[in-house]
């Protein structure tokens, strides 16, 4: 078993990846954001059977003191700490310049330094934009439609420079719309389920005509353990996602059904982005995952999409878990 630095460890997928590595066994280390309050984020609310299994270390991803001093002693690196609400990159893309591209910066160099085994780098399926052809090969061009798109570009493109240039042992994991348990109310999934659950049947919303291609939380978990475990892969990008599409407003009925509600969509403008920023489609091809990793998605198609659905409308539907959000409130 490996010892495993997870950056971003306190996120909602971070969190399920530490949940998943301590059950396998491994010797885990979360990394998370540092606070007065000694919050780990999501790992404060951890499964039963993990807790006090795994160490953490609070810092920031921008220090390269601390990212270094996190990694002393570990095999294997998960980098998923990022910045990634689009809408608030629109005002504030200094910050993302400095935790999407210095704190990637700081990772790759931290791990080129202390000679570590693999670093899997965590990308996402908005570096492509909206689709030029669906399904989206890894081949797909690079299109920075949001501040945050075109820091997950460089933060790629450094991860994949450190790969040619000094032979560091990466692999780029470009996972697409991930949902599932603990993720944010900003994400469509839960805004939709959180909305109805408190009796909302107006349900806000942006553009529901855009397409996504969305993966359970656990698909994409099993994806970058794939990876991670892999003798192949090294220096390419590789697409984790359903290979299944479908639109906003689709998924916010197949919920509703799902839910036993009658809903009415409003459009919301504050929801809304920029029209040459909005990714109209997104669509992802997962061949390459399944024959270099020898991974393929448990909750693919609609039927798939249906069980993940049912899966995250329960943890919401739990007082103590709905009661982490403020449903009422738009967060960007």
């Amino acid at each position: 078993m490996s010892k495993v630095l997870i950056t971003g460890a306190d996120g909602f997928m971070g969190s399920h990846l530490t949940e998943a590595l301590v059950r396998q066994g491994h010797d885990v280390k979360a990394f998370v954001l540092y606070n007065s309050f000694s919050s780990w984020g999501w790992l404060d609310h951890c499964a039963e059977d993990v807790k006090g299994k795994f160490a953490v270390f609070a810092g920031d991803i921008r220090d390269p003191h601390g990212v270094k001093e996190a990694m002393k002693g570990c095999d294997v690196v998960l980098h998923l700490a990022a910045l990634i609400a689009i809408p608030y990159s629109y005002h504030s893309p200094d910050t993302y310049v400095d935790t999407n591209i210095k704190g990637t910066l700081n990772v790759l160099q931290s791990v080129r330094e202390l000679e570590l085994e693999k670093l899997i780098h965590t990308s996402t399926s908005e570096v492509y934009g909206s689709a030029r052809f669906v399904p989206i090969t890894e081949q797909h061009p690079l299109q920075g439609q949001s501040p945050y798109s075109a820091t997950k570009i460089a933060a790629d493109q450094l991860a994949y420079s450190f790969f040619t240039s000094f032979g560091l042992p990466v692999i780029i994991a470009r996972p697409f719309n991930t949902y599932g348990p603990r993720q944010s109310a900003r994400a469509v999934i839960p805004t939709i389920i959180t909305q109805i659950a408190h009796g909302k049947r107006q349900i806000k919303l942006g553009s529901v005509t855009l397409t996504r291609d969305f993966s359970y939380v656990q698909d994409t978990v099993a994806g970058f353990i794939a990876a991670m475990n892999s003798d192949q892969g090294l220096g390419e990008v590789v697409n984790i996602g359903s290979n299944f599409e479908i639109s906003i407003g689709d998924t916010a009925h197949l919920i509703a059904k799902l839910m036993n509600a009658d809903i009415e969509i409003v459009c919301d403008d504050q929801r809304v982005r920029p029209e040459n920023s909005e990714v109209e489609r997104l669509w992802a091809c997962n061949d390459k995952a399944k024959h270099l990793l020898s991974w393929q998605p448990e909750y693919g198609g609609q039927k798939g999409l249906m069980r993940g659905l049912e899966k995250t409308i329960d943890w919401f539907r739990v007082p103590a878990n709905s009661a982490l959000y403020k449903a009422g409130l738009y967060n960007i």
